[in-house]
């Protein structure tokens, strides 16, 4: 190992694979059953247990307890997975559970993310790249969320729910349904209360690209017709524009939850 670095007072269990680079800090803990890529840094106190997998330049501070077993009633010790992609920023007292047999027995995040303190990701969730989970947000199991969608402190995700690409939830709200992507939402419960414009313009998206959202947004959510008649319509209108092509097919994919909608509208 090239320039690891293991404090005296840390325990590495036998079988822990140890990338190159890796600094371990003092009192944090390996299991033997996980794997830190190349660069991993645990700056002290930091848990990493299970068959889990930290990807190169992941950084874990202080009071992090990453791969304990789910917090799931129905969790028999079978054997199941936690990944964590690279470059991603694990602030204090994160927890992330791996999955479950009834969920496809992984949890995976993405790369380039940040947890920010308290936030949890729960069991069997598929966390995108480039999200970022502010303090104190909580992630149910089994939920999707996806690319460089941001959820705002205190926030509570129910099981079972997507938060679609670019999406942007509120601070302190409770999603109980899904969010589409480009969307945002506020409130507890959680309305969709338009588009996250401030952060697809942060992120370089044209005039004429956001000017097609709003376009399909206002059709899609209008009081005319039935949601699925107004998807359709926007899905012919829209359908050489990416952006609105992903906010069809997100509907069309549906899942266990209804779909976050605006207040006052006919399926809300």
């Amino acid at each position: 190992m090239v320039d690891t670095f293991i404090h005296p007072s840390a325990v590495v269990e036998q079988g822990a694979k140890i990338g190159d680079g890796v600094r371990i800090g003092p009192f944090s803990l390996v299991g033997a059953n996980a794997t830190l890529g190349d660069g991993v840094e645990l700056l002290s106190h930091a848990v990493v247990t299970g068959h889990t997998t930290i990807g190169p330049g992941t950084r874990i501070f202080p009071f992090a307890s990453i791969g304990h077993q789910p917090q799931d009633l129905k969790f028999k010790g079978e054997v199941t997975t936690l990944s964590v992609g690279a470059n991603c920023l694990i602030r204090e007292g994160v927890t992330m559970n791996p999955g479950t047999a009834g969920g496809g027995s992984k949890t995976v995040v993405g790369d380039n993310c940040a947890f920010l303190a308290n936030s949890h990701v729960g069991h069997d969730c598929v966390v995108g790249n480039n999200v970022i989970f502010s303090n104190n947000v909580m992630l149910a199991g089994h939920c999707v969320v996806g690319d460089f969608a941001i959820i705002g402190g205190g926030a509570a995700v129910i099981q079972f729910a997507r938060v679609g690409a670019h999406s942007f939830l509120g601070g302190m709200s409770g999603l109980e349904n899904d969010l589409i992507p480009y969307g945002m939402a506020l409130g507890n419960r959680a309305y969709l209360s338009g588009l996250n414009i401030v952060g697809l313009q942060r992120r370089g998206f044209s005039r004429t690209q956001i000017h097609d959202l709003r376009r399909a947004y206002r059709l899609l959510f209008a009081a005319e017709g039935t949601l699925m008649e107004r998807v359709e319509d926007v899905a012919a209108e829209f359908k050489d524009h990416p952006t609105v092509v992903e906010i069809v097919a997100f509907i069309r994919e549906g899942g266990k939850r209804s779909l976050c909608t605006p207040r006052g509208s006919p399926e809300s």
